[in-house]
């Protein structure tokens, strides 16, 4: 679900001030970022630690504030769990899921099982999740405290926590190998956590304006009004 993907602390004036003059690999990631493409494999697991959920997705960025986030579901439960034995196929996965668009303008939410898009001016939503950090469209450190968090599993980690109440996600680890984004571990409000493994990276590429652009799809119920 893209609850998790969208996946409060609100930081001391001193602690800002001190976390503002730390650069991170996040910072100079973003420096040198103008266009992103990558698959990658989430999972999601309850406060219990226990897998819940697992899909598929691409990311597409396209600076400033241009980003695509689609995912798929991989496998589906009896009960809504994951299960790895009983795979959805590639056709009737490519109709579940969820896509979000920022076209720089606003940001939309398609919910295929739903038939459903939910559309919002895009600075309604500035720091609402991870991938509009990614895509320039907030100022970082205004919206976000952004902390060196060490190393582990061979990765540097970042951690990037949202200023207001208004986002969908409590916390983002980033982790970096080598200047390049491998990992996100996102915290949501629910308490769950999602791990995304970032695969076939490819940094500065072409990215065409359709990739980054939306229209709801005819018979779609549309809630909001999207700003022209």
């Amino acid at each position: 679900m893209l609850t998790v993907i969208l996946a409060l602390t609100m930081a001391a004036p001193g602690a800002h001030s001190a976390a503002a003059a730390v650069a991170t690999p996040l910072d100079s990631y973003l420096d040198n970022l103008k266009t992103l493409r990558a698959t990658f494999l989430q999972t999601l697991a309850d406060p219990h630690g226990r897998e819940i959920d697992r899909a598929t997705g691409t990311l597409i960025v396209s600076r400033p504030g241009k980003f695509s986030w689609e995912i798929h579901p991989q496998s589906a439960g009896a009960n809504g769990g994951a299960n790895t034995d009983k795979a959805v196929s590639p056709a009737s996965s490519a109709d579940l899921g969820q896509l979000m668009v920022c076209d720089g303008l606003n940001l939309w939410f398609l919910d295929r099982d739903l038939d459903q898009v939910t559309v919002k001016p895009v600075d309604a939503a500035l720091s609402a999740t991870p991938a509009m950090l990614l895509s320039g469209a907030v100022d970082v450190r205004k919206s976000f405290s952004v902390t060196p968090a060490g190393e582990r599993m061979g990765l540097t980690w970042v951690l990037v926590e949202p200023r207001g109440a208004e986002a969908d996600f409590r916390s983002a680890l980033f982790g970096f190998a080598h200047d390049d984004l491998k990992r996100m571990i996102l915290e949501d409000k629910l308490g769950q956590t999602a791990t995304i493994i970032f695969e076939k990276i490819e940094r500065n590429g072409p990215v065409a304006s359709s990739e980054v652009s939306f229209a709801p799809p005819a018979g779609a119920d549309v809630i909001g009004t999207p700003r022209k």
